[in-house]
């Protein structure tokens, strides 16, 4: 499946520190309905991405690290879902029995055409647009 629910969850996390507050695991799990064994994990993938930093401490939490307007939702999601694609089929080394250089699939080549068009989509909208 292409969206996970780890990237709806991620969404929600920049979302909620879309207004440049720094904020707890707690706090962004109470807001956003985010459960907090997923927390944690999204957190660390995009921390890894360069979207969020964390500071630790008694004045610790989470935050952006760079502006919304700088990142899309394609941006999000590949961080925490690394791979994306619509069906199984157009995982990178998948091999399908069906699609093969002598004879195409067709289904294959229109889910392809589908994949395309939406990361085109995900890829043309800001973070900014959904705070």
């Amino acid at each position: 499946m292409l969206l996970t629910k780890e990237c709806d969850y991620g969404l929600r996390i920049i979302r909620t520190l879309g207004d440049g507050h720094k904020r707890t695991v707690q706090t962004i799990c109470d807001k956003e309905h985010v459960p907090h064994k997923y927390a944690y994990k999204i957190l660390k993938k995009l921390q890894h991405a360069g979207l969020v930093q964390n500071k630790r401490g008694p004045d610790g939490g989470y935050f952006l690290i760079k502006p919304l307007n700088t990142f899309t939702i394609y941006d999000v999601v590949s961080a925490v879902n690394e791979s994306l694609f619509v069906f199984e089929c157009l995982r990178d080394g998948a091999i399908c029995p069906i699609n093969n250089d002598d004879k195409p699939c067709i289904i294959h080549g229109e889910l392809n055409r589908i994949q395309n068009v939406l990361m085109d989509e995900m890829k043309s909208k800001t973070m900014d647009a959904f705070v």
